[in-house]
């Protein structure tokens, strides 16, 4: 049932309440895929099950938590409406299901927020407002706007109605798949989390619950280690960049995860087009951080049964297209040498030979002369190509040095 008293002392969460969101939502939201990865399974050196909730309707997991508080509501509350603080995948499913539903729906964001999310939100039937610099400021004006206007506020996490939403993932994967030996959770407030590990300590006491944040947004790693977090800074998994868990979520991670792991942006960025160039599926950098955790933790999950939820799918095209050619820079198959010539007719068309016999693609070509240390005859060219691996590069690489030229790699950081 819902709950009136908000505070995190008297909230509770059990199997049951999971059990019963799990019927209140059935047919409304997406049952998603279970899928086994042979290929990831491979690479990881474990057995790996995916949960494509990149799948829902609104492309993220956040659907069920805002429904089953929807479907809390009493005719009057949901006549007078429902208001949150988002600005991402929470608004989105929140707008979705509200307006399905006939509850009107109003979401606060920070003027700050790029257009496309707003545009997205609002496209699923939500009211949104802008207002303030920072998420904090959006949402205090949105718990002021609460008391104004008589409506209900709908936490992103840190409601037991919420988080019973969100642990109905759980459910579907330990139906599918019983004996999962541990179970890899992205945690951003711990809404996701804290429901997961609700059914599947209940299920099953021997299970692995491992959470994983990004190194950048450490914030429930350093809370349940009796640390101040340090949060900062441009991650790729903003579903998860959040500087202060809940306080609700908290209690229950500290009580039933057994480990939160901490990932890299490199390894983010390397999970997203993992997924997308194995599985052929996309995932925002939150969906992908429990694969990122795997990967950089082989020996932790070796050999075991792995459940990933792949959270949300919410990401910007652009930005996908950067990860993905960063990735292939990592991998050595894209690079850009910097090679020092002599200004003069002839002397490209000489590297190009090289180049050509080594079979390595040019995409691009730009020339230095004026930003340079070197005599006024001499300049850089720097060479962006394309080669079948690292073992091709290298070889052209000492190729150029061999006969005579300056060449180094325009490192990606």
């Amino acid at each position: 049932m819902s709950r009136s008293d908000d505070s995190p002392a008297t909230q509770q969460l059990t199997l049951a309440d999971v059990r019963a969101a799990a019927a209140r939502i059935a047919g409304q939201v997406v049952e998603t895929p279970m899928l086994h990865s042979r290929t990831l399974s491979q690479i990881a050196g474990a057995d790996i099950w995916l949960k494509f909730e990149n799948l829902q309707f609104t492309a993220a997991y956040k659907e069920r938590g805002a429904l089953n508080a929807l479907l809390l509501l009493d005719e009057e509350r949901r006549s007078r409406g429902v208001i949150a603080a988002s600005a991402g995948n929470h608004s989105q499913g929140l707008s979705y299901h509200g307006t399905r539903l006939g509850v009107p729906v109003t979401i606060v964001m920070p003027k700050t927020t790029p257009t496309v999310k707003v545009m997205q939100t609002e496209s699923v039937g939500g009211q949104v407002e802008l207002f303030g610099e920072t998420f904090d400021e959006a949402y205090a004006h949105a718990r002021e706007l609460e008391q104004e206007r008589g409506l209900t506020f709908v936490h992103p996490f840190d409601h037991p109605d919420v988080a019973a939403g969100q642990g109905t993932v759980a459910l579907e994967m330990l139906e599918a798949q019983p004996d999962l030996d541990c179970l890899v959770v992205p945690i951003g407030g711990g809404g996701l989390m804290s429901g997961m590990a609700t059914v599947a300590k209940a299920i099953n006491p021997a299970i692995e619950m491992v959470g994983v944040q990004a190194q950048l947004y450490p914030s429930m790693h350093a809370r349940l280690r009796g640390e101040e977090a340090v949060c900062g800074g441009d991650t790729l998994a903003e579903g998860i960049a959040v500087k202060a868990p809940g306080e609700f979520t908290a209690q229950i991670i500290a009580a039933l995860v057994d480990e939160i792991l901490l990932v890299s942006e490199p390894a983010l960025e390397h999970a997203v087009a993992l997924l997308l160039q194995i599985e052929k599926t996309v995932v925002e950098g939150a969906g992908a951080a429990g694969l990122a955790a795997v990967l950089a933790n082989p020996e932790r999950f070796r050999g075991k049964k792995v459940g990933l939820v792949l959270c949300g799918g919410n990401i910007d095209t652009r930005l996908l297209a950067n990860v993905l050619l960063r990735d292939l820079a990592r991998a050595g198959r894209i690079a850009r040498l910097k090679i020092q010539l002599q200004d003069r007719p002839g002397a490209l068309y000489a590297v190009m030979g090289v180049f050509d016999a080594h079979n390595v693609n040019i995409l691009e070509i730009h020339h230095q002369r004026i930003f340079t240390s070197l005599p006024a005859k001499g300049l850089f060219t720097e060479i962006e190509c394309e080669a079948r691996d690292a073992a091709q590069l290298d070889g052209l690489v000492e190729a150029l040095r061999a006969k005579g030229y300056s060449v180094g790699a325009v490192e990606l950081d």
